[in-house]
């Protein structure tokens, strides 16, 4: 790789990172007013599968 490159994608690292920083401060308010709640059905969801899951591997042991 030549040294333009390697600054070029240097240069676009730090900027894309920024762009998602900005955009995710912007929307973050958004998203706490339409979303509310979504970490608790998240949750239970992650809960419901990792009880099926462990239930079919002590069945499967039987």
């Amino acid at each position: 790789m030549t040294s333009g490159k390697i600054i070029f994608a240097i240069s676009f690292f730090i900027v894309f990172i920024i762009g998602m920083l900005w955009s995710y401060r912007k929307d973050n308010i958004v998203n706490n007013l339409h979303f509310k709640g979504s970490l608790k059905i998240l949750g239970t969801i992650l809960v419901v599968f990792g009880l099926v899951i462990l239930y079919v591997k002590l069945r499967h042991k039987m």
